[in-house]
């Protein structure tokens, strides 16, 4: 388990975000709420990103796979495995 400290975010300079040694770029939730909202058409992914709001502002990595999503249309598989492990940590570790 890699340390993790809190670091302010990197556009809005007020929030601080929990991260570690690999996050080079760490922005709040607050910042990337705008990017997260948009129409997800297929019924997989709106069951898959169907998760609780305080998951999202735990992670910052299952944000940018819904942002992902929400860019490009797509997800690899390797993303969409990682993306439901992770949810499953932070559901457990609840």
């Amino acid at each position: 388990m890699a340390v993790k400290y809190k670091q302010l975010c990197v556009k809005c300079k007020k929030s601080y975000v929990l991260v570690s040694y690999k996050d080079r770029f760490p922005v709040c939730f607050d910042c990337e709420k705008a990017s997260l909202e948009g129409t997800i058409k297929s019924p997989k992914m709106k069951k898959l990103f169907d998760i609780p709001k305080d998951l999202y502002k735990k992670s910052g990595f299952l944000r940018s796979i819904k942002i992902n999503y929400l860019r490009y249309g797509s997800l690899t598989d390797k993303q969409i495995e990682y993306f439901k492990k992770t949810v499953a940590n932070l559901k457990k570790d609840k």
